[in-house]
């Protein structure tokens, strides 16, 4: 059996299991809110322990807090930013939309530690939320948990994904294929060609990631309530800032209105479209590798990517294009994530927005899935794949739109016989070419180089 002390807020006594760090806000939350069973992300409560451990350190330089609580304060939270405790922060997502549950779960079990380590009571709202509200905690906790995440987590994997691509390009220059649109067989390109195009796609992620951080580094810490900073040190917007800063890395200083960070999410906003552009980008990359992995008899067997588990649970044999897979899945999610967040990021009412617990649970997730799909994508699909060459050199062969390479020569509606002729016939665009031009086999066999081809230009 559970069994449970008794614990008081403002609406009086409840009952709290006494295994708990937190309180009777907590668990007015718990039971509030039995709704999805998903708990906000360890980033973002880590996130909301650095706030209050910062705004501590803060309030004693300030000689607001006493020493001795302010240090209990600092080192409780260092316990949950080391991962202790844990199973303290049960609150669901899908709770009052400003977070106020969450941010009381975070000072609860603050003040349980520091109560208990200094042997006096240490109150959750009086020194723990000390010179905050809910409702500039939570807009802060999502900026910085966002920022922390895209930067030691996102960005050196996308820049991981980038350089992998560049290298499987340079590696794969002498390789030639048939290039298609629509999915039909179109002029060739190098395999470092089409390559290069996904490298870029993610080397602009990348650039519009940077792009978008700018925005998000602004914090709305020091505007307490509604924006106007009651009951915060004046000082204390600036000091938490060049604080925070200090001890990440991250250039974080004060929004220009702290009306703006907590009225609205539009630097989360803005972020999660950037999200959505990447995971577009990873999506094309991810079907274009299904494509040239297909077969390997009856598809396009262009590559061959490396085998990671058995595909069928009745074909033996079977094996299956699985990272790509994921990738696909991955993207889809962060596509429907991002429209979440705008749902989200349009909930703001006059000074504060009200769906903050879940854009905050679905940008922590997009970032957390494209950082670890990356790095998935890229070392166990892009880098060992292998490519078909007998494959590709067959489908070059017989590719009859090679001969729109000799269209400034006998024009196009010559060629296009020529090819209709080659398609009719199943034999290489060279023979047919020969036999319904003038032009000698050497003649043809320069102009129609698929290598050449891929340099562009005019062939003469």
């Amino acid at each position: 059996m559970i069994e449970y002390r008794l614990e008081r807020d403002s609406m009086g006594e409840l009952k709290v299991p006494v295994t708990a760090c937190y309180g009777a806000q907590t668990q007015r939350a718990v039971e509030n809110f039995p709704i999805s069973g998903l708990t906000m992300p360890v980033a973002f409560i880590n996130t909301v322990a650095l706030i209050k451990k910062t705004a501590a350190g803060v309030n004693k330089q300030l000689e607001l807090l006493p020493v001795d609580i302010a240090d209990a304060i600092i080192a409780a939270a260092e316990q949950v930013i080391a991962g202790q405790h844990p199973q303290q922060f049960p609150v669901d997502v899908f709770q009052t939309g400003s977070g106020t549950s969450t941010n009381m779960n975070v000072n609860e079990v603050l003040a349980y530690l520091a109560s208990s380590s200094l042997g006096k009571p240490v109150s959750a709202n009086d020194h723990v939320n000390m010179g905050q509200s809910s409702n500039d905690v939570i807009p802060t906790a999502i900026h910085v948990s966002a920022a922390l995440e895209c930067h030691n987590s996102l960005l050196p994997k996308l820049n991981h994904l980038a350089a992998t691509i560049e290298d499987k390009a340079l590696s794969l220059a002498n390789f030639t294929k048939t290039g298609r649109t629509h999915l039909m067989d179109a002029m060739p390109v190098r395999f470092d060609q089409e390559l290069g195009a996904w490298a870029l796609q993610i080397r602009n992620g990348i650039a519009r990631l940077q792009a978008s951080l700018p925005r998000v580094y602004k914090l709305a810490q020091g505007g307490t309530a509604v924006g106007t900073g009651v009951n915060a040190d004046p000082r204390f917007a600036v000091c938490f800032s060049e604080t925070l800063s200090a001890a990440t890395g991250l250039p974080f200083k004060p929004n220009d209105s702290l009306f703006e960070s907590l009225s609205c999410q539009d630097a989360i906003v803005e972020l999660s479209g950037q999200l959505k552009v990447i995971a577009v980008s990873l999506m094309k990359i991810a079907n274009d590798l299904r494509w040239m992995n297909s077969g390997p008899l009856a598809g396009l067997a262009e590559i061959e990517l490396p085998s990671l588990q058995p595909g069928s649970s009745i074909m033996p044999g079977k094996v299956n294009p699985v990272i790509p897979e994921a990738t696909a899945m991955v993207a889809a999610q962060v596509i429907g994530n991002d429209t979440t967040i705008t749902l989200a990021g349009q909930s703001g009412s006059f000074q504060l927005n009200v769906m903050l617990p879940v854009l905050a649970y679905n940008i922590l997730q997009s970032i957390e899935l494209l950082a670890n799909v990356s790095v998935l994508l890229a070392d166990k699909a892009i880098a060992g794949f292998q490519v078909q060459q007998a494959s590709i050199d067959q489908a070059l062969a017989k590719n009859p739109i090679l001969v729109t390479a000799l269209n400034p020569i006998i024009g196009y509606a010559k060629a296009a016989e020529i090819a209709k002729a080659a398609y009719k016939q199943k034999r290489p665009i060279i023979d047919v070419a020969a036999e319904m031009t003038e032009l000698s086999h050497d003649e043809l066999r320069k102009l129609l180089d698929p290598v050449q081809l891929t340099q562009g230009g005019i062939q003469a």
